[in-house]
């Protein structure tokens, strides 16, 4: 009997039948089969792969199956034999001297290193080769860190392995170098370029090794085995053949659909606007490239991007696509738009999968029930009895299989992915199975909508992961309405440093709107100002309002002539105020409506679905004549709202851009009905924005938004910037849609934007917290160019790296009701209850509740805990007698410190 024979590799829980564990070389052997059928001739990635390190195919193949089979070299470690001793008589003692205080993935590569000078006598011996295994290190690194992390280096060995156990590890490798690498030409190996191209490419290889291992211990396809087999044997027996099916219950990657004009993507486009046509025709280059659409709020971005898509994907540049949003719901607003269309990307007789990836993505009706028909239906059948996908309903639609929906780290191996940027950005953190998504966002179009609306840290790390995505072969496209010179340059040279080209010289003064292409296929349409659909070319004036006071007075006047307004408020305390205000001077609680994110997500949902249905696009006169939204930021961006009348806080002028998005966005009658017909003309007059700010007079200082609008500063800390937002838009009192699109927001961004002397300190201190988010998030990005190695970034289990950083730390609490003594959810009677339960508080906030706990409650609040696990990381507030004024559904939570959104 071979000494490795010794060794279990996975064991089942006590109460599974079967046998209790399964032999370890075999499960290594497994592992290799899943990597063998993922890399096989007729799948792009192993080409792909081979093209970047430019090598053979089959000799990339052959070489990564053999690491793949060593990557559980640590499991030969006698600290992890130690965990499970009461498995059999036949495998190795457990030692208890030795404790089991680093993970086997490190032991593995520590191992290889130890053992890697008789490994090289060995396979020199054998193939009269002069094999040096010192230029294996990078590959072992790889494969030894497939839980998602590079493993360390420079462990004592002696630590955690016994000689027997070394000598067990020699002779598996050996043996399957026997049996896998026959003629195998190990010179390739050597060659220093190989090794620095490596580093590029490894962090795909890194997803491949852990996919491989998650495939390859799956119980369901390979079956436990403690009977000693010919290494051969089982590798021709039972691993290629189970792996076989293991790879074949993953869902097939779709074929797609040639594309054939924008008619067959987008029926309800009878004229295509400049920015579609443009889509439709633009030539593409045959490498990834770049796409930024700057376009006016209305003028059909989304669907030009799609065309894009479509189109990339037809002349087979990449496979599939992942859309990053900048919030949860403006996300689950995408994937209703997306579950409609993205089907026709796609052949019929395909499956395409089309998953949610966001934090709370299971509280998603839609999603769940796309999760629960893939389980249970197929699509095939609805194309056998006829029906075409527009007839179906959104679940039959949306089809999603369950294996990728179970984890976000799967999520992105879709062929269609909708979720918040967050999803994509941990590609190019140091967080756990970051691999994996890269790996999944691969050869996707990666668009990124509302581009201009993330902050410093979250830009340079999108900078970080286009730059990452150009060289591993995918395209991206960037959606902005507004997007200031400084930030397109910086994600055009961050596109260009992936392609490892030198970026094109932009324009200091391009046309509005703009498509910016790059690579293109001649330099002179790298930038092409482009016209915009009439319906959104129009004139917006401007009125400041003084106070509170002269607000709510012409929002009382506006609602008696029956038009529906909207007030966007910079903080939740200021909204709530001007809930209190309107209800004190007389107005119906029922022609009010208060949205913000301080509501328990069950509310929340009920709200953004009321509100969608009073200002959405296909709302009716009765629905929405005389209703007023109070709002925060959270109707900013995406939700398509439309408004008769808007008032806004003062915000920067990118975001006062972007909220007048919301007035008068569609073409109704003077009665707010919608009109339909082609080239018609909104009947609700001249469009005005008011602008609810101070005067802003040359003598501003420092206190110039204090009292009254403290809390927009604390958002919004660059006073220079607001002050000029509120002086450009006065002096001009108006703007017009194109044309001054680009004045505006270069007057305010620009490097040569002037503003008053006494504001300088505050603006100062605001542009230096930039500069400290920035440089926050180069600390924290990973250094993806020295390859899947330790020193890469700060990897450290302990340790969240997070993709945003806040200016106050919040909680998640979870409101409990009380029933027969019992703590309940909140959201009592509902799928994951708990999780709709929950709203995220300002910390100071929760440390003023929490006070007024009883203690009783207290003690319960942790016996619940105990008893459900997933509970330990929210905090619990239970809703009784004495707190119940902390939170209602029509409110939200009461008591605050002023936050933003």
């Amino acid at each position: 009997m071979q000494t490795y024979f010794k060794y279990w590799g996975k064991a089942k829980a006590s109460d599974e039948t079967g046998p209790s564990y399964h032999l370890l070389p075999y499960h290594c052997l497994d592992v290799a089969a899943v990597g063998r059928c993922l890399l096989i001739a007729d799948k792009p990635l192993i080409h792909q792969l081979a093209k970047q390190l430019n090598v053979e195919s089959v000799w990339l193949q052959t070489w990564l199956v053999f690491c793949l089979a060593i990557h559980d070299l640590g499991k030969f470690a006698r600290v992890f034999q130690g965990l499970k001793t009461d498995l059999s008589d036949d495998l190795v003692k457990a030692n208890p001297r030795m404790r089991y205080e680093e993970r086997h993935d490190s032991l593995g590569f520590c191992i290889w290193d130890e053992l890697q000078n008789q490994i090289s006598e060995g396979l020199s011996q054998k193939t009269n080769q002069s094999i040096s295994c010192k230029h294996w290190q990078p590959w072992l690194e790889i494969v030894t860190g497939h839980h998602g992390m590079p493993p360390k280096k420079s462990l004592s060995i002696n630590n955690f392995f016994q000689s027997e156990d070394k000598v067990a590890a020699l002779t598996f490798i050996q043996d399957v170098a026997d049996l896998l690498l026959d003629d195998f030409d190990f010179q390739p190996l050597q060659d220093k370029a190989l090794k620095n191209q490596l580093k590029a490419v490894s962090w795909q290889i890194a997803g491949v090794a852990v996919l491989a291992d998650w495939l390859g211990s799956n119980q369901e396809h390979f079956a436990y085995c403690i009977q000693e087999k010919n290494l051969n044997d089982y590798w021709q027996s039972d691993a290629l053949l189970s792996a076989q099916k293991a790879i074949q219950a993953l869902p097939e990657p779709a074929k797609v659909k040639a594309f054939q004009g924008i008619a067959t993507l987008f029926d309800f486009i009878k004229t295509a606007t400049p920015l579609q046509q443009y889509a439709n025709i633009e030539p593409l280059t045959d490498e990834p490239q770049l796409f930024i659409l700057e376009d006016v709020t209305g003028a059909g971005k989304t669907e030009a991007a799609l065309i894009l898509t479509h189109r990339l994907m037809s002349a087979g540049l990449t496979d599939g696509l992942y859309i990053g949003l900048p919030t949860m719901a403006t996300t689950n607003a995408m994937y209703h738009r997306l579950s409609s269309v993205y089907r026709r990307f796609f052949q019929p007789n395909s499956n395409p999968s089309l998953i949610l990836a966001h934090g709370a993505r299971q509280l998603s009706e839609a999603f769940q029930q796309s999760i629960a028909l893939s389980e249970h239906h197929s699509i095939d059948q609805d194309y056998q009895n006829g029906q075409h996908e527009s007839d179906q309903e959104l679940s039959a639609t949306a089809y999603c299989n369950a294996w990728l929906a179970d984890s976000r780290k799967t999520a992105l191996l879709a062929d269609v992915g909708v979720g918040t940027l967050d999803q994509a950005l941990l590609a190019v953190l140091p967080a756990r199975h970051q691999s994996l998504r890269l790996l999944g966002l691969g050869r996707k179009v990666l668009l990124v909508d509302e581009v201009h609306a993330y902050d410093s840290y979250m830009q340079k790390l999108l900078d970080a992961l286009l730059e990452v995505h150009a060289r591993q072969g995918g395209s991206v496209i960037l959606l902005s309405a507004t997007l200031p010179q400084t930030m397109r340059k910086n994600l055009v040279d961050a596109f260009h440093r992936g392609l490892n080209q030198d970026s094109p010289i932009l324009s200091s003064n391009p046309g509005y709107p703009l498509v910016t292409h790059t690579p293109a296929c001649a330099i002179d349409k790298t930038e092409q100002a482009i016209d915009t659909r009439e319906e959104v070319k129009r004139t917006v004036h401007v009125q400041r309002l003084d106070s509170e006071k002269v607000v709510i007075d012409l929002i009382q006047t506006h609602i008696a002539n029956q038009s529906c307004v909207c007030w966007i408020r910079n903080t939740v305390k200021s909204a709530r105020q001007a809930y209190q205000s309107l209800l004190n001077a007389g107005v119906s609680a029922g022609q009010i409506s208060l949205f913000h994110s301080r509501f328990a997500m069950i509310d929340r949902q009920a709200i953004e679905s009321d509100v969608l249905g009073k200002f959405g696009k296909h709302s009716t006169a009765p629905q929405r004549q005389g209703q007023i939204l109070i709002a925060t930021q959270v109707v900013e961006q995406s939700l398509d709202l439309d408004f008769d009348v808007m008032v806004t806080d003062l915000a920067p002028i990118d975001l006062i851009i972007q909220r007048a998005g919301r007035l008068r966005r569609h073409i109704r009658d003077q009665h707010g009905n919608p009109i339909t017909t082609e080239n018609a003309q909104d009947q609700r007059g001249l469009p005005v924005l008011y602008l609810h700010a101070p005067q802003p007079g040359e003598d501003a200082d420092g206190k110039w938004l204090k009292p009254d609008h403290a809390g927009t500063q604390a958002v919004y800390p660059h006073i220079g910037q607001l002050w000029l937002t509120a002086k450009t838009l006065l002096d001009k009192g108006q703007w017009t849609m194109p044309e001054d699109a680009r004045y505006l927001i270069e007057r305010v961004y620009s490097e040569w934007a002037i503003y008053p002397e006494a504001l300088e300190r505050q603006s100062i201190d605001a542009e230096g917290a930039d500069k400290s988010r920035e440089s926050m998030a180069d600390l924290n990005a990973l250094a993806l160019s020295k390859g899947y190695t330790r020193n890469s970034g700060d990897w450290d289990e302990e340790t969240r790296i997070p993709t945003r950083l806040t200016e106050q730390e919040t909680i998640s609490v979870a409101l409990a009701i009380v029933d027969n003594g019992q703590l309940k959810p909140y959201a009592s009677g509902q799928q994951y209850a708990w999780a709709l339960s929950t709203v995220k508080l300002p910390e100071a906030d929760w440390k003023k509740a929490q006070k007024l706990i009883p203690t009783e409650l207290t003690i319960k609040i942790e016996e619940l805990k105990q008893e459900q696990k997933h509970l330990r990381w929210l905090e619990i507030f239970p809703l009784i007698e004495s707190t119940r004024t902390f939170y209602n559904a029509k409110d939200g939570w009461q008591t605050d410190t002023g936050g933003n959104a």
